[in-house]
């Protein structure tokens, strides 16, 4: 696989790329400057299962407000740069562990190697972002529009302009809203880059729709053995973001570790409020801390034989439901029994399993 060749850097206390999981991230929405605010998500994002945190840098004040929010978080912060080579070099200077810029954008050669210098200074890795949007006018001219071609190319142009500055502790991104542009131009991009590749569907809408775009997008991608690093792009909150990256991950088998909630679509057999249970199973699991399966069966007819492959699971009848384990029977509990019953297992699943 592609992510495992790729050359291993260190992002604070995470590292990615060579044999490390592909790790999770995701951006607040919140003011920087305002320290407070930011480090409430951050530490919500955080318990979510964050594991690396981006923040957006537009001002020296928000720069200056890294230093405190550094302080009171446990991942690794990131500083996202656009246009002020001056705010990159604040950024390092006050804790960032990482730093996004688009050399592109930052200016003249000198303000980049600028950031290169002070980057090389304190050891901080510099991720280079190229976005489908942002391509120079000579590589539109070139392919005639936006191409993934074009992304990449104009992506290894900036690793090789930094390379030259001495500097190779790179990770590289390159994302459209276009899904299978960017699934292209990451098949490309592989062959040809020896760095971590961050790996995301950039602006690919609200919770639904960016839901959907981004399962896609990612799971070929990763699919593919490429991508160390994944950020789920979404209009909404970013706890968000974490849930559908730890799922992906863990559908794809990149990822082991928690709950997976398996549920049916129902039918016309089914006599219980399925809906509501499934989602009410699924938030009740979120924090209980072990790798199992659990289905939520609407029926008790195929209920025992769809949950087989389930380690635990719950089937509706008539104002009662079955708790099966391993595709048994175990018991019979009234309707309004049946959550009590699947929390109560959970908790003492591991007691329970030594008997």
């Amino acid at each position: 696989m592609y992510r495992n060749q790729t050359k291993e850097i260190a992002i604070g206390s995470v590292k990615i790329g060579g044999d490390n999981p592909v790790a999770i991230q995701s951006m607040t929405n919140t003011k920087t400057e305002d320290a407070e605010a930011t480090i409430e998500q951050i530490l919500k994002l955080e318990a979510a299962g964050c594991e690396i945190i981006r923040c957006a840098v537009p001002t020296m004040e928000a720069a200056a407000a890294l230093r405190e929010i550094k302080k009171q978080i446990h991942i690794p912060l990131v500083a996202d740069i656009h246009f002020d080579y001056r705010l990159a070099i604040a950024a390092i200077e006050n804790g960032a562990d990482k730093i996004r810029i688009n050399p592109g954008n930052i200016g003249s050669e000198e303000r980049v190697r600028a950031v290169v210098d002070k980057a090389k200074e304190y050891g901080v890795p510099i991720r280079v972002g190229v976005n489908s949007g942002s391509l120079e006018k000579h590589i539109l001219e070139k392919y005639k529009g936006v191409t993934a071609e074009g992304i990449v190319e104009s992506a290894l142009d900036k690793v090789r302009m930094i390379e030259d500055m001495g500097y190779d502790n790179l990770v590289v991104s390159i994302k459209s809203s276009d899904v299978l542009m960017c699934v292209k131009a990451h098949k490309l991009i592989a062959k040809q880059c020896p760095y971590p590749l961050h790996v995301g569907i950039t602006e690919s809408g609200t919770v639904y729709s960016g839901n959907v775009k981004s399962s896609v997008g990612l799971g070929i991608i990763l699919y593919e053995g490429i991508g160390n690093t994944i950020r789920v792009s979404l209009t909404g909150d970013p706890a968000e973001e974490i849930r559908t990256a730890k799922l992906i991950l863990r559908t794809l088998g990149l990822r082991r570790g928690g709950i997976e909630v398996v549920s049916c679509p129902t039918c016309g057999r089914t006599k219980i409020d399925l809906i509501g249970l499934a989602n009410e199973v699924e938030k009740m699991v979120a924090d209980i801390p072990l790798d199992i399966k659990v289905a939520v069966m609407g029926c008790v007819v195929n209920g025992p034989g769809e949950a087989r492959e389930a380690d635990i699971g719950i089937a509706g009848g008539i104002g009662e439901g079955l708790l099966i384990k391993k595709g048994e029977i175990v018991k019979k509990v009234r309707e309004e029994e049946l959550l009590g019953t699947l929390r109560e297992e959970l908790l003492n699943w591991n007691n329970n399993s030594r008997k």
